[in-house]
């Protein structure tokens, strides 16, 4: 019997070295354990939560640190499933300070910060990355109160923008970790 896509996801972000790799709050491999934890806890699609487990593969905007270069993302896609990993792209490749403040409209790009050009993605996706967006920064918070002291007044902000994109559940998540002070 093979092992689940989530159990070898695990086996490859170890060989990848996600597990020796600094993270508020440990490592970088026990960051992706607790986003996709919370991304379970609000009932999230399992692709979705595959994605959250591997959201930071390529790097993001806001971790430079990346585990695969693009020219290997055939292997996450074997790994997680083809729309996991267009989650994960997706993810890593969004400049957030161009997407993120219309990221809930629905004609509004998301930009590339990979290759430099915008892309419209369908309102799955772009419920996807508000999701995963707030899974990740409320651990975050929930891990480092100098992080929710800094970032959480701006974090409540774009998650109320982002209100419409996301699940009851992450929206009370997002008022209770953000909220709290």
């Amino acid at each position: 019997m093979s092992a689940s896509p989530a159990a070898e996801a695990v086996a490859l972000l170890r060989d990848l070295g996600a597990a020796e790799i600094a993270h508020p709050g440990g490592t970088l491999l026990a960051h992706l354990q607790r986003v996709q934890d919370q991304l379970a806890a609000w009932d999230a699609r399992p692709a979705l939560r595959l994605a959250g487990l591997c959201h930071a593969f390529y790097g993001t905007d806001g971790f430079p640190t990346a585990l695969l270069p693009l020219d290997r993302r055939a292997e996450l896609a074997a790994v997680i499933g083809v729309e996991a990993e267009a989650v994960v792209y997706l993810y890593a490749a969004c400049d957030r300070k161009a997407t993120y403040p219309v990221l809930a409209e629905a004609d509004a790009p998301v930009h590339d910060r990979f290759t430099g050009r915008p892309r419209i993605p369908g309102p799955g996706l772009r419920r996807d990355i508000a999701e995963l967006t707030a899974a990740n920064e409320l651990d975050l918070a929930r891990i480092d109160p100098s992080f929710r002291d800094r970032w959480g007044p701006r974090l409540l902000t774009l998650f109320t923008r982002f209100r419409p994109l996301l699940s009851p559940s992450a929206w009370s998540s997002c008022e209770a970790v953000l909220a709290e002070r």
